[in-house]
C-alpha cells in the first residue's frame, strides 16, 4: 500500500536535520538507522551509512535512486551457499 500523495514522501526528521547540517559543515558521510526513509533529490551525491541490523553499509546516492527507500539498497541477509565436501 502506497503513501497518500498529499502527505509527501516519508523522511525522518533526524535524517533531514543531519543532511542540512552536512551541507553547512561540508560533510559527505552520514549515519542513519531509518531504512524506511525515501530518498529525495537533495540527497544526490551524498554517502549515507545505512544500518542493516549488524553493521553500517555505505550507500552512494545517485540520480536513479530518487523516490526509492534506503533499505532497498542495503542487504540484510547473507547469501546462502552449500559447503563443498572434502574428497577422501
Amino acid at each position: 500500500m502506497s503513501r497518500v500523495k498529499w502527505k509527501g514522501p516519508y523522511v525522518t526528521n533526524n535524517l533531514l536535520k543531519k543532511i542540512t547540517n552536512s551541507f553547512l559543515e561540508n560533510k559527505n558521510e552520514i549515519k542513519t538507522v531509518s531504512r524506511d526513509s525515501v530518498i529525495l533529490p537533495k540527497f544526490i551525491g551524498l554517502n549515507l551509512r545505512v544500518y542493516n541490523g549488524k553493521t553500517f553499509m555505505v550507500v552512494k546516492i545517485a540520480d536513479e535512486m530518487v523516490n526509492y527507500k534506503l533499505g532497498e539498497f542495503v542487504t540484510t541477509r547473507k547469501q546462502f551457499s552449500y559447503k563443498k565436501k572434502k574428497k577422501k
